[in-house]
């Protein structure tokens, strides 16, 4: 029997307190679609409770590499979070992934484009930006993300896929995960 496609599953579900349980729902819809999904905390560090932090960081990287050059895709979860942008190890990741000319695709439950987002952050009262960060452009290309996110998704064969969920289920609602399973079974299709 022919090997499933492997998909990376990127997104910051890995910060999560159900974290391991979030991994598996991702796991299981990849099955359901025909795909074998591929959860950074697959990753195992035997023995990581003895190891320096930096040294713990290290492992965790290098594997989630090794696990990423088994892959055949990647699906990344790009939802903003802790900021007006999606998670930077899920950036790094999504790069990494077109560097190697794999398919990416992407999903964000903010359906609203990049630079309404920084618009909206400057005016919050809370946000403490300096003098020169109030004075930058802000990149407007009707985009979901960061041009050079959005641009590699797209340039990697894929699709960038925005779904409007409510605010207590902003980075865990699956309905966009869901959408980019069907569109990586067009693309495996396709090949």
């Amino acid at each position: 029997m022919p090997a499933r496609p492997r998909i990376y599953l990127a997104g910051p579900e890995v910060f999560f307190p159900n974290a391991k349980a979030q991994g598996e729902v991702k796991k299981r819809l990849c099955a359901e679609a025909g795909f074998e999904g591929i959860y950074p905390l697959d990753n195992v560090i035997d023995g990581h409770e003895h190891l320096a932090p930096q040294e713990l960081a290290r492992r965790i990287s290098h594997g989630n590499e090794r696990l990423m050059r088994s892959c055949d895709l990647l699906i990344a979860n790009c939802t903003p979070f802790r900021s007006v942008s999606m998670d930077v190890g899920t950036a790094f990741e999504i790069g990494f992934m077109r560097a190697l000319g794999k398919p990416v695709l992407g999903y964000s439950n903010t359906p609203g484009d990049y630079a309404r987002r920084v618009r909206e952050a400057a005016r919050v009262g809370s946000a403490v930006w300096d003098a020169e960060s109030h004075a930058a452009d802000i990149e407007d290309f009707g985009l979901a993300e960061n041009l050079m996110i959005a641009v590699a998704i797209l340039d990697a064969g894929g699709e960038f896929v925005t779904h409007e969920v409510s605010a207590d289920r902003m980075l865990s609602d699956l309905t966009a995960f869901r959408r980019c399973l069907e569109i990586a079974q067009r693309l495996h299709s396709c090949n």
